[in-house]
Parts: structure tokens; sequence; C-alpha cells
């Protein structure tokens, strides 16, 4: 075997892929625990609040996270019994049911948010000048696109826009609306 195949550029990105992920995927655990939410939980209100009307088809739902159909139906089951997200029935299709964010569901995920969107500016987004940002998310998102194809499924139509409440039920002046300051794993 050659030893130079493994200053191969390619085995590099990957690697650093994974430390990056690593890293950053036990600050976001740590910080999403304090919020009462695992890391699939979080990115499932993430994924259901940016969603046109906050909900998505279950089938829709696992082909945009890292889960089978049957895993997200039991992580639906475990939220649901929690109160942070609702079924309703699909009025076209009696097989497809959605998944719908409640009430709760957005207060829990607006008070874990600005932590979280700081881990994310201290961790990874604020390491980079702007044209590198653009750069990395252009890029991303063409290897996503290869990868997972369906990352996107049923978010088509234009997100609802609202603004996170603080603890206090204001909402703060640097909102995060639907397509700016998107948590990680979101389009």
């Amino acid at each position: 075997m050659n030893p130079n195949v493994f200053d191969d550029p390619r085995i590099t990105a990957v690697g650093l892929l994974f430390e990056v992920h690593a890293g950053l995927s036990a600050r976001f655990t740590n910080q999403l625990e304090d919020h009462d939410l695992s890391p699939v939980e979080f990115e499932v209100l993430t994924r259901l609040s940016r969603s046109f009307g906050n909900q998505l088809r279950m089938t829709d739902l696992a082909a945009q996270t890292s889960l089978s159909t049957s895993g997200v139906t039991r992580v639906v089951d475990r939220m649901e019994r929690d109160g942070l997200i609702t079924r309703r029935a699909c009025p076209s299709d009696r097989r497809s049911s959605y998944a719908v964010v409640t009430p709760a569901g957005l207060r829990r995920l607006d008070e874990s948010l600005p932590g979280h969107l700081q881990l994310i500016e201290d961790w990874f987004t604020g390491q980079l000048d702007p044209p590198a940002l653009n750069a990395l998310l252009d890029g991303l998102r063409r290897v996503r696109d290869a990868v997972h194809p369906c990352a996107t499924a049923g978010s088509s139509s234009t997100p609802v826009e609202r603004e996170p409440t603080s603890p206090d039920g204001n909402s703060p002046g640097d909102d995060v609306q639907a397509g700016a300051g998107r948590p990680p794993g979101t389009t």
C-alpha cells in the first residue's frame, strides 16, 4: 500500500468533517439538555417550525431527518406525549398524517434557540468570514443534495415567519425568521 494514500485530501476532508460534527454535536447536546430536548427532538421541532404551517407529513419528516419512518413514529409518539407535537390526519390521503408543532413545542424551541444560535456563532459560523461561510454553505448544500436528495421533501411552500419569544414572553429584537440564522441540519 502506498503510504502517501493517507495524505489524500479526500480522506482529510471527510476526517475533518467527522471531527467538526463530533465537536459541535457534543456542545449542542449539552446545551439542549438544559432545555429537556435531545438533538433529534430539537431537529424535529426545527424542521417542523421552518415548514409551511409548522407541519410536515410524517414521511417528509423522515426524509428530512436521519430517521427511518418507524424512527420518526417513535420520536413523534414521545414528543406527542410531552405535548410538543400533535398529529393531524391528511385530508387528501387517509394513509398519511402530519406532525404539527404545538404552542408548547414552539415555546420550547424558542427557549433553546438563543443559546443554540450563540453556540453556532461561537464554534462554527463565527470561525469563518462571510465569503468563506457562503462558500461552505454552497458546498455543503451540493454535497447534501447528492447524498441525501430527499432532505428538503415537503418544504416547497413558504415557511411561516414568526419571532421567537424570550422567557419573559417578549420578542427579542434580533429575531430568527424562516431562512435566517438557520440551525444546523436545516436548509
